[in-house]
């Protein structure tokens, strides 16, 4: 489809689309990296312990309150999901087992394979954790509408959604 631009040239719209959509591309991309970048410092991290009144190691903050949230998971999809190598999370999650925050059980899906689950300790740590998430959640959304909240929850899942599927799109 070709329209006339105000210099009377014919100008396609697909072209001006695609334009406009890599321009929404690159700004969605720059917003999921400063979202990660943020997410991923360890000051936030050990802001988090220290607001959940919790005693947790900082590198194993992250595996636990994945293990709750995608439990029973196993080592390797673990590791995938925090960019670290399996034998590191193997070992930490070891630790964990240790300080009884999860348990390690066969799989339902393949014998061969032990995955993390969270333990009642863990559950308890994670209800002090997400009880401070709340606190700094609310924080950050407190000069938003409900109806943005509920907008950005339901893109955000919808994304998070369209993402996951293979093949995976490629946003580095």
């Amino acid at each position: 489809m070709h329209t006339l631009n105000r210099s009377q040239k014919l100008v396609s719209t697909k072209s001006v689309k695609n334009t406009h959509n890599y321009a929404r591309l690159r700004e969605l991309h720059g917003a999921l990296l400063e979202i990660i970048s943020v997410m991923n410092r360890p000051q936030r991290d050990d802001a988090m312990i220290a607001a959940a009144g919790i005693s947790l190691d900082r590198a194993l903050f992250p595996l636990l309150v994945l293990v709750e949230r995608f439990g029973p998971i196993g080592v390797v999809d673990l590791a995938d999901r925090v960019g670290r190598d399996h034998t590191t999370v193997s070992r930490q999650i070891a630790k964990m087992e240790g300080l009884s925050l999860v348990q390690r059980t066969e799989s339902a899906h393949d014998r061969r394979v032990r995955v993390a689950v969270v333990s009642d300790n863990g559950r308890q740590m994670i209800e002090h954790i997400d009880a401070a998430r709340k606190k700094m959640g609310e924080a950050i959304f407190a000069d938003w509408s409900e109806q943005e909240v509920d907008d950005l929850v339901r893109l955000m899942s919808k994304f998070a959604e369209a993402i996951t599927q293979e093949p995976p799109l490629p946003l580095s």
